[in-house]
């Protein structure tokens, strides 16, 4: 692959977040994009350069001049969207959670390698350089006790839920919810840098009888506790900690941003920042191009394993 003509799925604001970026990058640009509504669609489009406007999603998918699709509708249509989008013969790069169920994500993987094509999921955190940082100093503390995440942030469609109606994202229907959401930035790293838990459990805080609005996952390692604390329905203060027998690692602005990172020790009290960019979504997408184009299918299968183990620990914890 020679550049990425990008379709898109989707219309929300991490669509645009991720059209920010690639307008910055070299070797992607928005080809089409796919929207219920069409003049979404086209504002949309307007907005990144004129692209292609679809509302039929089978003439979308159609379109020969897009190789690969970037799924950001609603998580109850991710299943779908993709495999037909594998089945089209594109590339797919899927927006989290990737899929609510174990089966159905080793089903979208195999499709994949039966195919012969690339899909990825589109979790900023592992693509931060400040993730390195964090793999690099997490061995000064010796042996891991405790982990402490926190990621709130008082979402909008909270009130209208208040105020008596039912928005997709706290909507059981649609895989709703701030674990599936706001949490899942704590579960994927904690996943990413300590592996799969021996045991997940989540303690919700549901309005009425829809999707949990905040909650507590305690994720239970053989040699320590995490407890990852996700909310849309508050805000506080976001942030990461890993603490440990000689010593504790403080993320500041929490699971996604990896803001920075602090590193305190009985000797030392250090903070990095390999990040100057304040765009998470810019290492993303750096990243992401620079793998499909490169078709490093090696570190793209190696993420979806990771993936695989997320969404299995996920599942464990929603029963």
């Amino acid at each position: 692959m020679t550049h990425i003509n990008l379709g898109t799925i989707g219309s929300g604001f991490i669509v645009h977040r991720i059209l920010d970026a690639a307008a910055r990058t070299e070797g992607i640009s928005l080809a089409a994009v796919y929207s219920r509504s069409a003049e979404t669609g086209r504002a949309l489009a307007k907005e990144y350069g004129g692209a292609a406007v679809y509302t039929d999603l089978d003439a979308f998918l159609a379109d020969k001049t897009v190789n690969v699709v970037y799924v950001a509708s609603p998580n109850s249509l991710h299943y779908s969207q993709v495999k037909a989008a594998l089945r089209a013969g594109k590339h797919v790069i899927c927006e989290k959670p990737f899929t609510p169920t174990l089966a159905q994500a080793q089903e979208l993987v195999t499709l994949a390698q039966e195919r012969g094509l690339m899909l990825v999921d589109a979790v900023p955190t592992t693509y931060l350089p400040n993730y390195e940082l964090l793999q690099r100093e997490l061995p000064k503390l010796g042996r891991v006790r405790l982990v402490l995440a926190n990621y709130s942030q008082y979402s909008s469609r909270y009130d209208k839920l208040l105020a008596g109606e039912v928005p997709n994202v706290f909507n059981p229907a649609f895989h709703g919810g701030a674990l599936m959401d706001i949490n899942f930035y704590n579960l994927y790293l904690t996943v990413a840098l300590f592996g799969q838990p021996a045991e997940a459990v989540y303690f919700p805080n549901r309005w009425k009888d829809l999707a949990d609005t905040s909650g507590s996952l305690i994720l239970r390692y053989e040699d320590f506790v995490a407890q990852c604390a996700g909310a849309k329905d508050t805000w506080g203060v976001n942030y990461y900690q890993i603490e440990a027998e000689q010593g504790y690692l403080y993320i500041e602005d929490g699971s996604n941003g990896l803001k920075s990172v602090r590193v305190v020790t009985k000797t030392s009290d250090e903070t990095f920042n390999a990040q100057p960019d304040p765009d998470r979504w810019y290492y993303e997408v750096q990243a992401l191009t620079r793998l499909l184009l490169a078709e490093d299918r090696a570190t793209l299968n190696e993420r979806l394993r990771l993936m695989l183990r997320v969404i299995e620990t996920l599942e464990q914890a929603g029963k």
